[in-house]
Formats: structure tokens, C-alpha cells, sequence
């Protein structure tokens, strides 16, 4: 039975209304029927996404994974699909939204997702990532350039020198895709 106090705050904290947010709070809530656990204090239930859509603000404020603590890793694949690990019991499992049922529209579909048999809304299978490590407090570094710190996982040499990633670019340099 869903709990439509949780539906009503994830809302508040989302902003509006929608069928992703819905997909994210169920399987949050999925996540914490079998791990049995409310709320990750720390890292001890981590959520690897592979979307940056609505759902994500669900399993952020069902679960608690947040990018900030490290036990919510975005790996965009584009799939609406959540990876969701314990690293207290070594347990994960992956849930992929099944295709929007036909018909259903807004309000409807809305219900569906949070009321309907989990089975019905999600397909699930193994993660097809590893259980990420647990976050590590990192060094800063200041850009030779532009003397802006960063991570030092995250600065590139140039010339010999350290270099962010945006100076990185700027010359010329190759960082894989995205930005």
C-alpha cells in the first residue's frame, strides 16, 4: 500500500506532479521494503542511476542517496533505469521502468505506478554496474591557468603542469563526452 504522505512531501521537494517522480518514489520504496531500511544515513544503501530525469529526485528524498554524500552515482545510459546496492548485506538489484501502459495519462498513470503490483511497473534484473566505492575525501589542486581548485582525480597535465578540466578543453585538450 503506498503511503501517500511520502507521494505528497517527494512532490513538495520535486515541485510538481509527474509520472518519473512517481517511478522514483516506487522504487525507493521498493529498495526499502527489501533492504529494510528507511533512509540512508551515510552510504549504507547506494542508488546508481542511469537517467538525470524526475525519478531521481524521488529516490533522493524517499532513500536519502545523494550525489553529495557519494551513494547516488549518475551513469547516463538514458534508460530509466536505478541500480540500488546494501552494502550492509552485500544485496542489489535493478530496476528498469517497463513501457508507460497504454492509455494511461497523468493522474492515471500516476496511480498506476504507485499502487500497481512492482512487477507491473518495473522489470528487474541485476545491476549492470559494480557496487561503487565508498566516497573518499580527495585533495584539492589549483589550476596552474586559472587557479580555481578542483579534485585532484579530476585535473589533467598540461605542459607539465596541473590543469582543470575547463583550461583542459580551452587549449585544445580531450575529455571524453558530455560538456
Amino acid at each position: 500500500m503506498m503511503n501517500m504522505e511520502i507521494w505528497e512531501k517527494a512532490v513538495a521537494f520535486h515541485g510538481h506532479t509527474c509520472g518519473g517522480l512517481a517511478l522514483g518514489v516506487r522504487a525507493a520504496m521498493e529498495a526499502q521494503r527489501r533492504f529494510g531500511v528507511e533512509r540512508a544515513e551515510d552510504e549504507e544503501i547506494v542508488c546508481v542511476t542511469e537517467n538525470d530525469a524526475c525519478g531521481v529526485d524521488g529516490i533522493q528524498f524517499v532513500l536519502g542517496c545523494t550525489l553529495g554524500k557519494g551513494n547516488l552515482i549518475y551513469r547516463g545510459t538514458g534508460k530509466f533505469a536505478f541500480s540500488f546496492f546494501s552494502r550492509k548485506t552485500g544485496e542489489s538489484f535493478r530496476l528498469m521502468a517497463r513501457e508507460k501502459k497504454e492509455g494511461l495519462r497523468g493522474a492515471q498513470y500516476i496511480e498506476y505506478v504507485l499502487t500497481a503490483p512492482i512487477g507491473e511497473i518495473f522489470a528487474e534484473g541485476k545491476p549492470r554496474a559494480e557496487l561503487p566505492e565508498p566516497a573518499r575525501s580527495l585533495n584539492s589542486v589549483k589550476c596552474s591557468l586559472c587557479g580555481e581548485a578542483a579534485a585532484e582525480t579530476k585535473m589533467r597535465v598540461l605542459d607539465g603542469k596541473p590543469v582543470c578540466i575547463d583550461c583542459f578543453r580551452e587549449r585544445g585538450g580531450q575529455y571524453g563526452r558530455g560538456w
